[in-house]
């Protein structure tokens, strides 16, 4: 329990690009790839973690780098790529096929924090992630300075979300 390997959280999920996922550019709508992004994710703490639920805490980035067309399938990749004492950062990478051509390209990567919960819903304590492929190697010696953004990010954010006002506009 103290340590599981990054693969062992490895999800990979890959689907076609329908109709209805489109925007008016014809292109996948960056809100059902994150939909997509969030849910394999999840698979990805829980099956780290090996709890009934994990909580998505924050979403630091998704780096949109190539539209997805409909003639595209889409595979979503996530594993566990850094943890903390109860978070788990995810790592996701996008990876886009021209069904017709079989041409491959990265079309965005995501960072996802989750935190594990317990029976009781308090932040219960997850095995330390141990990377081993090079890729691994590279996010997880990178994920200390990640986590410390995220930890200022979100102190930032506590501070703004204090100062904003909470009547609604129609109020004024």
């Amino acid at each position: 329990m103290n340590t599981r390997k990054a693969k062992e959280s490895r999800i990979v999920n890959t689907d076609q690009v329908l109709t209805c996922d489109l925007n008016n550019y014809n292109t996948l709508f960056g809100g059902v790839l994150m939909r997509k992004l969030d849910t394999v994710a999840t698979l990805s703490a829980r099956r780290h973690s090996r709890v009934k639920e994990c909580v998505t805490a924050s979403t630091d980035s998704i780096d949109f780098l190539c539209p997805i067309h409909q003639t595209d399938s889409v595979c979503v990749e996530s594993f566990v790529s850094y943890t903390g004492t109860s978070s788990m950062e995810i790592f996701c990478k996008v990876i886009a096929e021209d069904m017709m051509t079989g041409e491959r390209r990265i079309a965005a990567t995501a960072f996802l924090t989750f935190v594990a919960l317990g029976e009781d819903k308090r932040p219960v304590k997850v095995p330390q992630v141990e990377p081993e492929t090079e890729e691994e190697q590279l996010l997880f010696n990178t994920g200390q300075e990640r986590a410390e953004v995220r930890k200022a990010r979100k102190k930032k954010s506590k501070e703004l979300a204090s100062k904003i006002p909470l009547t609604k506009p129609w109020d004024y």
